[in-house]
């Protein structure tokens, strides 16, 4: 047997960095939960001091609210198929995939849109494309529809759960391994949490699937569950797909170590506020002092003597803020966000020209984005056209209009556009339809496949 749990050289040096970026993407309790992690302890703190600066720790989430806008503005009209040629029985299928990509009722949409949350965390977030399995290979086509072991679906695994893999000169993966955790109790009267591991291994043509059962009492060995051929043995390649966002694009580990540092240092300018909030008294005297201070006693001052307090002047404090101000800004910064940081609040005199400018950089990233969900989307829809033998040609539209005035915009465009006389069929059916498809992007797919047919039939009259 393969040692099945063999984790790869990049798995284990990424681990802990990925960790720390889904907990500052959480925030909350979670983060609070392992702030040890993150809080730095000063130099010769106390352990009580820095125990009780961990209690009251808290945390400004600024990277987590940026990926959530970028998320929830790219997929503010969801993305749709266009399906061309190939069997009727394709087409259909692809619409219902549409609606329900998962056999959980889950829209394709809603899926990817977890995925790219996921890839902006993490860099990275992996679809496996798999389908129904049977005990006895069906004979014909007819069979293999009736059975519904053509139902192709997607399982969404992070980026931590691909724990093994093997690729080519070209990127493609020649296997991988796969690695999920669960904790189960076997039934209501039971007090005992099994805690199960399943690894699952991929290669060209073939699958297998390895169990382990932990429990508090004993460990039982990992055993072969299920193995045989998959989907897209007839294509040779593995049926994992990665939704990846390399370099800039890649929000969180921009901005991990700005937040860390913002963390500490509003947590520290925190905790020197409420410090400086228990002043201590300062009796100038000439006299020696042997008298009782406390909330019930009192205080002799002689004729020359004089009563203060112990309190910072704040120059200190306005340096901090300052520099929290200067961090905040620099994670928005650096994550295409300048006209969302606050700047114009604090004092910064900002032109029109430069605010459109930040605008139009943060729209070419939105565009650059659609551009990767939209490829990941054209490769599966193609893998399971292809995996069917439906010959249905797919196109993906839409993840590009960012705005609601965006589609006056292109209307106005549209219009003048056909105005030049172009006597062109296909380019007419691609402008009615991208107006259409972006005028109704919350329709169900098959209300969409019905218009592009309609579209088609009106212009070849």
């Amino acid at each position: 047997m393969i040692e099945i749990d063999r984790e790869h050289p990049e798995y284990r040096r990424r681990h802990h960095m990925l960790r720390m970026y889904r907990d500052l993407y959480a925030g909350g309790q979670e983060f609070r939960n392992r702030a040890a992690d993150y809080l730095l302890r000063r130099q010769k703190e106390p352990l009580d001091v820095y125990a009780e600066r961990l209690h009251r720790v808290f945390y400004e989430n600024y990277i987590g609210s940026i990926i959530d806008w970028y998320t929830s503005t790219l997929f503010r009209r969801e993305p749709s198929l266009d399906l061309a040629g190939g069997l009727a029985s394709g087409r259909e299928f692809l619409t219902a995939f549409a609606d329900d990509c998962d056999c959980n009722g889950t829209k394709l949409s809603q899926f990817f849109r977890a995925c790219f949350t996921d890839a902006l965390i993490t860099g990275q977030s992996h679809i496996l494309l798999d389908f129904p399995r049977a005990a006895d290979a069906p004979q014909n086509r007819a069979e293999e529809d009736l059975a519904g072991l053509s139902r192709a679906f997607l399982v969404r695994y992070e980026a931590e759960e691909l724990i093994n893999w093997s690729g080519n000169e070209r990127g493609d993966y020649d296997w991988i391994v796969l690695r999920r955790r669960t904790e189960r109790q076997p039934n209501a009267s039971s007090s005992t949490i099994v805690r199960e591991t399943h690894w699952y291994y991929y290669d060209r043509a073939n699958y297998s699937i390895y169990r382990r059962a932990e429990s508090p009492e004993a460990q039982a060995p990992v055993e072969l569950v299920a193995q045989g051929a998959h989907g897209l043995a007839r294509q040779r390649r593995v049926p994992l797909f990665d939704l990846r966002v390399n370099g800039g694009l890649w929000l969180m580990n921009k901005a991990a170590h700005l937040q860390l540092e913002h963390f500490n240092k509003s947590n520290a300018l925190g905790w020197a506020i409420t410090m400086g909030l228990f002043a201590m008294p300062v009796i100038y005297t000439d006299r020696e002092w042997n008298q009782i201070v406390g909330e019930s006693y009192f205080l002799q001052l002689g004729p020359s003597d004089k009563f203060g307090w112990t309190e910072p002047d704040g120059k200190v404090y306005q340096i901090a803020a300052a520099n929290l101000e200067t961090l905040k800004e620099e994670i928005y910064r650096v994550c295409y966000l300048s006209q969302a940081s606050g700047e114009m609040n604090s004092g910064h005199a900002v032109s029109a020209v430069s605010k459109q400018l930040d605008f139009t950089i943060t729209e070419e990233i939105l565009r650059a984005y659609g551009a990767i969900v939209k490829d990941c989307l054209r490769r599966i829809t193609g893998a399971i056209s292809e995996a069917r033998e439906d010959g249905v040609s797919v196109s993906v539209m839409g993840l590009d209009e960012l705005d609601i005035s965006d589609f006056g915009t292109e209307l106005q465009q549209a219009t003048s556009l056909l105005s030049l006389g172009i006597e062109s069929p296909t380019l007419k059916r691609q402008i009615f339809q991208r107006l259409a498809f972006k005028y109704l992007d919350d329709a169900r797919q098959e209300v969409k496949d019905q218009i592009a047919r309609e579209i088609q039939a009106q212009l070849l009259r």
